[in-house]
């Protein structure tokens, strides 16, 4: 006869982090990027480094990654949770369409989102079908939405939130 050993115990839940590790998080990623740019595809890449130029010519360090909402939500929800730890203070996200990666990014992180519609040759009228989905947040999903194709725009609001 063999003996069954108990099941471990769950793990307890995640308690907030209190403003003394926040800001232990803050020592640790020193030199880290303080912005971090998405973007659902590489094709809105050209459109999206604008905002990197700003924050370059500002100071800030700032990484820019391409990750889609839809094709890979695993991936967003993975960096946006992990922004904080890793440095970042403010996430910029672009994407046209649909343009569910800012509100999928804020959903996913504590950290203030900055959403930037993208018009394509796909928008309806105009890009106003990026605009709406960047605007039309549900409650507690705050994403501050910026002009359509307005990076440089995101990059200025990220530059203000960081000096606040």
């Amino acid at each position: 006869m063999s003996e069954q050993t108990p099941p471990a115990p769950a793990p307890a839940a995640a308690e907030p982090l209190t403003e003394t590790q926040i800001a232990d998080l803050d020592e640790l990623a020193e030199g880290a990027p303080r912005v971090g740019i998405i973007m659902g595809s590489k094709s809105d890449m050209e459109t999206m480094e604008k905002a990197g130029k700003v924050l370059e010519e500002n100071g800030v360090i700032h990484e820019i990654r391409v990750m889609s909402a839809h094709r890979d939500p695993e991936m967003v929800a993975e960096y946006c949770k992990n922004a904080r730890m890793r440095g970042l203070k403010v996430i910029i996200a672009g994407a046209g369409l649909s343009a569910a990666l800012p509100g999928v990014a804020a959903a996913h992180t504590d950290l203030p989102v900055i959403g930037v519609p993208l018009s394509s040759r796909m928008s309806a009228a105009g890009g106003l079908d990026a605009i709406l989905s960047v605007a039309q947040m549900p409650p507690g999903v705050p994403v501050a939405c910026v002009g359509l194709d307005n990076p440089r725009n995101a990059a200025h609001l990220a530059l203000r939130i960081l000096s606040a």
